[in-house]
């Protein structure tokens, strides 16, 4: 099983040379945010794009992360009827498997 991260380009860059990745979601911190926003697959990672990243003229990568060993817990936020993963804790970068480049649909 995998989970997976839509990220902007240049904070997975960072995320490289820091060793960790500790981006919640767009303009939010795992700091601020207490954990750092996954989808349990695309239809919901696309969900997520459009409801959130649809004005971002930024790159984009998704993430394909092998949980594990992280702390991953499926959660129902509270504006919301479906449960997503969230990960509690920075992301090493080697738990991420491979990266794709994200193209809106």
């Amino acid at each position: 099983m995998t989970i997976l991260h839509l990220a902007l380009t240049t904070d997975w860059n960072a995320a490289q040379t820091a060793g960790e990745y500790r981006v919640s979601t767009l303009g939010r911190t795992l700091e601020q945010e207490g954990f750092i926003h996954a989808c349990a697959d695309h239809t919901q990672l696309h969900g997520v794009a459009q409801r959130f990243y649809r004005d971002v003229t930024d790159p984009l990568v998704i993430l394909t992360i092998d949980p594990t060993g992280l702390d991953v817990r499926l959660e129902t936020p509270t504006d919301s009827t479906e449960a997503f993963p969230h990960i509690y804790g920075p992301l090493p970068v080697t738990a991420v498997i491979s990266t794709t480049p994200f193209t809106p649909a």
